[in-house]
């Protein structure tokens, strides 16, 4: 740990601005994937850093140093340290052990797919038939535990879920809507995440061709944008 920290001494060093070396706490924790937080308080800075990367190269430590020291200051990340933690971060066998972990000691908040209104379950098989030709597996479907403003849909492929907000489960949404919700959330299965150029894409050119076979896509699209006029929202919309 004395190693580490030293790469951190040396991030405030390069990045300080002359405000004097911080006493620093550095320790590796459990968390739930591929996560890392430092904090000031009352002048000492506490980092704790994913114990995915215990037997991370030197220099990728270093990099994450430069990267959580630049945020905490508000300075640009400096580009060579950017680079070379995030093409460790991308490579499969990083992002596999992040997946393990979050299986590990996260969890998925799982309330129920019948709500008041609309039962996402009978909407998925609906959907498989008339879009798939029943050839998706079934994840794990539940509304959410609040009604969320702007992100009305998720798949997470870790815990083979898809979460629809509660907010849709009311007799003034039209059912068609929330069945275009979850249909973009079910292409998010056809359509894995794609890595082009070291970035992860989820919205591929073939999963929005796809996207517009929904037979009342249109009609869908101007739905989301009334939608995050009335929440004041930047854009209302299923990731």
């Amino acid at each position: 740990m004395n190693e580490v920290k030293k790469f951190f001494v040396d991030a405030f060093h390069h990045l300080g601005s002359n405000r004097g070396i911080p006493a620093i706490d550095v320790r590796f924790y459990p968390y739930a994937g591929l996560r890392h937080t430092i904090r000031i308080r009352s002048g000492h800075v506490y980092v704790r850093l994913s114990d995915i990367c215990k037997d991370c190269p030197p220099e990728v430590i270093r990099a994450l140093a430069f990267v959580l020291v630049a945020r905490l200051l508000g300075k640009k990340v400096p580009a060579v340290h950017d680079r070379i933690y995030r093409d460790y971060s991308l490579r499969p066998e990083v992002m596999r052990s992040s997946d393990i972990a979050r299986r590990r000691h996260g969890r998925k908040m799982i309330s129920s797919a019948q709500g008041g209104t609309y039962d996402l379950d009978k909407l998925f098989f609906k959907l498989n038939r008339k879009y798939f030709d029943s050839s998706l597996d079934k994840p794990t479907i539940t509304w959410s535990q609040r009604k969320t403003r702007s992100i009305l849909g998720h798949h997470d492929r870790v815990y083979e879920t898809i979460t629809i907000s509660k907010s849709l489960d009311s007799p003034q949404v039209p059912d068609w809507f929330v069945e275009f919700i979850v249909y973009h959330e079910m292409l998010h299965i056809k359509h894995p995440a794609r890595m082009i150029n070291g970035r992860r894409y989820y919205h591929t050119a073939a999963f929005r061709i796809d996207e517009r076979r929904f037979g009342k896509y249109e009609k869908a699209q101007r739905r989301l944008e009334q939608v995050a006029r009335q929440r004041r929202v930047p854009r209302a919309r299923a990731a």
